[in-house]
């Protein structure tokens, strides 16, 4: 497209490339002329002359211009451009990635659908703490729909039915779908059973034998545990904060956590280099928590917050998931988010504050901690310190947040100090839970007061405060001189840094 005003020179240009050359035995004809008229046309052709370059020059740069303009114009909305694929190289064994924007996509949970009904089983366990053995199942179910279960328990080869009842978690935050707990009798002959699937009662032809079982799992009520201390981080989603998720296992492991449970939505591919390393070091495991196949999950806490049919990318069914699935496995179950920390104030670890917690507030119950905010987008200078210690000059270099350098918090308010609590529970006395506490157990919660434990939670500053309001507290750097080198040999393990010192 050409400017108005060059349309004439466009015009001029295209009329003289396209007319034919003078006769030369015109030439002869011309001598009657007068040298006046010579003159004239002389002056009319060098006019042309100059008319014709100077359009070849507008002509010129407003092609540049044209070829060269800017993606937004106006009137127009931005363009955003695609982050660059990641790019890894191999290296020492390492692997190393220049480019870590990118959101991988995540595997799928493993759902099984009961046909004819809403209803989305998602694992299976034995109960031994009722009265008679039974089988939960851990479900998904539409809130407003009334179903009648059949239970079909596979023991030896041979398939016994039982009459399965629900119960839906009271905590559904105002979404169609909630948790559920589909409780299945044991009938005589099938003592245990070793897999289990349901049906609708309204189904005439079930047809199991084409149907998707579930595996019973803990079959065996152990009293020796494999693990001492187990997290439940429910759910990672669209994460890319790696830097502090290194920093949150290895200061764990020195709580004296053993193992970390990951439900996993989608991350970074920096962040799964981190996952792959710790998994294969036995810290990690991660279970595929991507449920867009089955449902429009929330990513809201609230139906106001984000429209969807489950609340938070199904948090609460990986919660009660991961209760039964930890629960002949470890000793005690942490349940709190990534970029939390529940810290001991007098002790150094977890495996010295639960003897504390249970002398004083009795064993066997939920352990409620208070939580207190870090704000993550604010940094001050530290008292008399140094914001960066030795051997945090490479994390700059990591996505995501530094814990050791964000160490004001906001201050407590009365009314809300037991808000967003996260709990420590023996998971043998809890049968459901939810986000904040548990829904049912056999000996109920305690608050620890926070002179002896508390939540350090660094995310964004949310409340309306200036730098004098906010609260100093270096309890953290305690743990600096011993975790500064165990995030850098993950970061080298992971292959998110170099191995070879240079960032």
């Amino acid at each position: 497209m050409l400017f108005p005003g060059c349309r004439k020179c466009w015009s001029f240009f295209c009329r003289a490339a396209v007319t034919p050359p003078r006769n030369p035995n015109a030439a002869a004809e011309t001598d009657e002329m007068s040298q006046t008229s010579d003159q004239r046309s002389g002056i009319k052709t060098l006019k042309k002359l100059m008319i014709f370059s100077l359009c070849i020059g507008v002509f010129s740069v407003v092609f540049i211009f044209w070829t060269c303009r800017p993606e937004k114009t106006l009137g127009s909305s931005p363009r955003y451009l695609t982050p660059p694929e990641p790019q890894i190289s191999e290296s020492s064994g390492a692997r190393m990635l220049t480019s870590a924007y990118k959101i991988l996509q995540g595997e799928e949970a493993s759902l099984v659908p009961v046909n004819m009904t809403q209803t989305l089983m998602i694992s299976a366990y034995m109960e031994h703490r009722t009265e008679k053995k039974e089988v939960l199942i851990i479900a998904i179910v539409q809130r407003s729909e009334k179903v009648d279960y059949r239970c079909h328990l596979l023991c030896q080869k041979e398939v016994h039915v039982s009459k399965g009842s629900c119960f839906i978690h009271s905590d559904h935050f105002g979404f169609p779908y909630g948790t559920a707990g589909i409780v299945c009798p044991i009938p005589q002959g099938c003592e245990t059973p070793s897999q289990i699937t349901l049906t609708s009662a309204a189904e005439r032809n079930h047809g199991i034998l084409n149907g998707k079982y579930l595996e019973v799992r803990n079959q065996y009520e152990n009293t020796t545990f494999q693990y001492n201390f187990t997290v439940c981080f429910s759910t990672m989603f669209n994460y890319t904060n790696t830097l502090q998720l290194v920093q949150s296992l290895e200061l764990l492991k020195l709580l004296g956590v053993n193992r970390v449970a990951v439900y996993k939505t989608n991350c970074s591919a920096e962040t799964q280099l981190v996952l792959d390393y710790y998994t294969r070091n036995g810290l990690v495991e991660v279970i595929p928590w991507s449920l867009s196949t089955y449902l429009n999950v929330s990513s809201g806490w609230l139906p106001i917050h984000g429209p969807g049919e489950l609340h938070y990318h199904g948090q609460i069914p990986a919660l009660n998931d991961c209760l039964y699935r930890y629960m002949y496995t470890t000793k005690y179950l942490a349940m709190h988010d990534t970029d939390e920390l529940i810290l001991p104030q007098s002790v150094d670890s977890w495996s010295e504050m639960l003897p504390l917690l249970e002398q004083k507030f009795g064993a066997d119950k939920c352990y409620m901690f208070e939580n207190n905010v870090f704000p993550s987008n604010l940094v001050l200078p530290f008292p008399g310190r140094e914001s960066v210690s030795p051997g945090q000059e490479c994390w700059e270099k990591i996505s995501g947040t530094n814990i050791l350098v964000h160490l004001y918090q906001e201050p407590i308010i009365p009314d809300a100090r037991y808000e967003n609590f996260k709990i420590i529970v023996n998971p043998r006395s809890v049968f459901s839970t939810s986000v904040h506490g548990v829904l049912k157990s056999r000996k109920g919660c305690a608050w620890v007061f926070r002179n002896i434990a508390r939540i350090y939670h660094v995310r964004a500053l949310r409340r309306r405060l200036t730098p004098s309001q906010l609260v100093y507290d270096d309890r953290l750097l305690n743990y600096s001189s011993r975790l500064t080198p165990a995030v850098n040999t993950a970061l080298t393990g992971s292959g998110v840094l170099p191995d070879d010192g240079s960032c």
